[in-house]
């Protein structure tokens, strides 16, 4: 009764307020306006992401979160940016949407918390339509061996207190494993604790597309 507790009534403002800092709502700014057509926002948590849209690009925002306690902060900021945003409330895992039906496949601090994160990465690119990007923003495993052991160490206690945030996911490794290519990734420590703070930004596509616009090259 007291971890469903601490989860409805804690987690959700430590995660607001983690998930909102200066340095991370900097790095949302550089990728949520890429946003275009129809957008599927996977883990969409309390909204944070909505202030960033460029309102012209969009023609609909699906936001997809198993966690329902985060729903209503991001219907509120629903209502405050103007935005009509369809939320659903499961896992990634296992997307209840049709193949090839969204513009944009958006995630920014996400696949931390999702358990399979590589099944999830599938099933988003199964639901992009052909050309269609993914928009990620994450934090994930640094590049020095010191901060590593520490993520090794420490993750296994702060994906209890985190809502399962893993400190240590190989985020350019689970895109290439989902059939994901990124040409842009982009990567550095953001100020904060090291151990949080190696962040991943970037778009990708699907490989197939590349492959297929690589086939018809004229040579």
């Amino acid at each position: 009764m007291g971890h469903n507790w601490y989860e409805r009534h804690v987690l959700p403002w430590l995660v607001d307020i983690a998930c909102s800092v200066g340095p991370v709502r900097r790095q949302r700014q550089k990728v949520v306006p890429l946003a275009q057509g129809r957008v599927l926002e996977i883990g969409i948590g309390t909204g944070l992401n909505l202030e960033h849209y460029d309102k012209a690009r969009i023609e609909q925002i699906v936001g997809l979160d198993p966690g329902l306690e985060m729903h209503p902060r991001a219907r509120e900021r629903s209502r405050r940016t103007g935005l009509d945003v369809e939320l659903v409330g499961l896992p990634a895992e296992r997307l209840p949407f049709e193949d090839k039906s969204f513009d944009t496949v958006l995630v920014t601090y996400a696949l931390c918390t999702i358990a399979e994160p590589v099944a999830a990465l599938k099933e988003m690119r199964r639901v992009l339509k052909p050309g269609g990007q993914l928009i990620f923003c994450e934090h994930g495993l640094a590049p020095d061996a010191s901060v590593r052991r520490w993520q090794a160490r420490l993750t296994p206690v702060w994906t209890k207190l985190a809502g399962g945030c893993h400190l240590d996911r190989d985020i350019p490794g689970l895109l290439r494993e989902a059939g994901f290519r990124s040409a842009d990734i982009q990567q550095t420590y953001l100020p904060g604790p090291r151990v949080l703070a190696y962040n991943y930004w970037g778009t990708a596509v699907a490989a197939r597309d590349v492959d297929a616009g690589a086939s018809n090259t004229p040579r």
